[in-house]
């Protein structure tokens, strides 16, 4: 998710259908995908900072050379194709807000991955390698105002189809809580 994918004003909600995958072979899925997509891949170094909220995930995403925005999201934790409401707003300081919701809210945890960017029409192929727990594949289906979830879950499965993705490799949880639930790092 980041603000062009609303597509709207700064701080509009936006929806999509999304599905993540665990990766056994990432080089065979990103073959796959390559041949599917409409073009060669976007590159993103992103961090996303978690801070705790009584409701939804909050996170602040920081791209190397891309500024930062920070994204307010809810999401059913389920590993089939489910609708998510987003919204995005565009920060002038990430550093510095990271320091004050840190302050403010308290930080859960960080997330930092590299991700290679597909479109494969209206849907984001997300091909992330995420630090501490290894490969996964995201399915970000936009949609339309007004256009119902279901339109949504139908491409989402069958592009899934198309790509190999199985029901058993489908993660219901965002990367933070598995970080979380995997618990800390061994030191090194």
């Amino acid at each position: 998710m980041t603000a062009g994918d609303a597509r709207r004003s700064p701080g509009a909600v936006a929806r999509n259908v999304e599905i993540k995958a665990r990766l056994v072979d990432p080089e065979a899925t990103r073959r796959l995908v390559v041949a599917a997509a409409d073009g060669p891949p976007t590159s993103l170094a992103q961090t996303d900072t978690f801070f705790r909220t009584p409701r939804g995930r909050l996170k602040l995403r920081e791209i190397a050379g891309a500024g930062a925005e920070l994204i307010w999201y809810q999401r059913p934790d389920t590993p089939d194709p489910v609708e998510s409401a987003f919204t995005v707003l565009p920060v002038a300081d990430g550093p510095a807000l990271r320091e004050l919701l840190d302050a403010a809210l308290g930080r859960r945890a960080q997330v930092v991955k590299r991700r290679l960017v597909y479109l494969v029409g209206r849907t984001r192929v997300h091909l992330d390698a995420v630090e501490g727990l290894g490969g996964f594949l995201e399915l970000e289906v936009q949609l339309a105002d007004g256009e119902p979830a279901e339109a949504g879950i139908a491409e989402a499965r069958d592009l899934m189809r198309r790509l190999g993705i199985g029901e058993p490799s489908l993660v219901a949880e965002a990367y933070v809580d598995l970080l979380e639930r995997r618990g800390p790092a061994a030191p090194r």
